[in-house]
């Protein structure tokens, strides 16, 4: 069951086609990347879900129907570009913005006396916005975002700005409103919180998805069936045992240890290599090289990219 489907979103301004048969499909109870370069469209898409704009062909689902104004209500949206009254004290707009949700005046107090206990903000009450850091004013906004409960919550580089200890905050304070029901989209560069959160991501560039699925599945359609394989040995030993269905890599002394990069040919599977490699060396670890999400970002947007010039 999806809390969101966006099947078939095209949408253009003037010449420029910013979205081109734009499908993603967004789990219950998960954590969504929505990832790519810098202008392939995903602000577009975002605008599209919170209905600031409207697709030029397509639909969005909410809980399998149509997209409606009165499911804004259901949507937490936390923008990259931030915005708050600077002037104004920062408990006095987190209650004018808690009512604007729907929320009363006693149910906004009481929950945002938790959020800031549980940041450890509550001493921030009477301050002005304008004399928070961004990384305070950002912890603000993120509470006001995610105060009225709702079912989908949309974050827009969430942890722009932040320390590392405060960004691990917000991961966590993710997971916990994961666990509680919620389902969240992430727009992100940081392919770090990308590995820790996302169960599923899809992968936007030059206006089309180029990539999307679960992340595990993912990583391993990008394997290499390459292998770390710490030896004590000589490099002539390590030569003499292999022979042409594995390729080697990389080969080098690391704190006193060998270290070799060796990448498995056809079919041949990992205990073809140790059957090779033992008669020779003696093998200290071995692990399966899995590409990261940065590596599997860049080398999906460069493939694309040489196969569409």
């Amino acid at each position: 069951m999806y809390t969101l489907e966006a099947r078939h979103i095209h949408k253009s301004y003037a010449s420029h086609k910013a979205l081109n048969d734009v499908s993603i499909a967004v789990p219950k109870q998960s954590v969504f990347g929505l990832l790519g370069p810098n202008g392939a469209g995903k602000t577009t898409l975002i605008r599209i879900i919170n209905q600031i704009t409207g697709p030029d062909q397509g639909e969005v689902l909410f809980n399998g129907q149509p997209l409606k104004p009165m499911h804004v209500e259901s949507i937490g949206y936390l923008p990259e570009e931030r915005g708050l009254y600077r002037k104004m004290k920062v408990g006095e707009q987190c209650m004018y913005l808690a009512q604007l949700k729907g929320l009363s005046a006693k149910e906004s107090k009481e929950r945002l006396m938790d959020w800031f206990k549980r940041f450890d903000i509550h001493t921030w009450w009477d301050k002005k916005v304008e004399d928070l850091s961004k990384g305070m004013a950002q912890k603000v906004q993120f509470i006001t975002t995610v105060l009225h409960k709702p079912e989908l919550l949309i974050l827009d580089e969430p942890f722009s700005g932040f320390d590392p200890i405060n960004a691990e905050l917000i991961r966590n304070e993710m997971l916990r409103l994961k666990e509680e029901g919620t389902t969240i989209i992430l727009s992100t560069h940081d392919m770090g919180s990308v590995e820790a959160l996302c169960d599923n991501i899809a992968l936007i560039n030059r206006s089309q998805v180029i990539l999307d699925g679960a992340v595990k599945d993912i990583k391993n359609t990008f394997k290499s069936h390459t292998y770390e394989i710490v030896f004590d040995g000589t490099s002539m030993d390590l030569g003499i045992s292999l022979w042409a269905n594995f390729k080697l890599i990389k080969n080098e002394m690391v704190d006193q240890k060998h270290i070799a990069h060796i990448q498995l040919l056809g079919a041949h599977k990992l205990n073809d290599l140790l059957s090779s490699l033992i008669p020779h060396v003696e093998i200290n670890s071995v692990h399966e090289l899995i590409p990261d999400m940065d590596q599997i970002f860049i080398e999906a947007v460069q493939n694309f990219n040489a196969t569409h010039e």
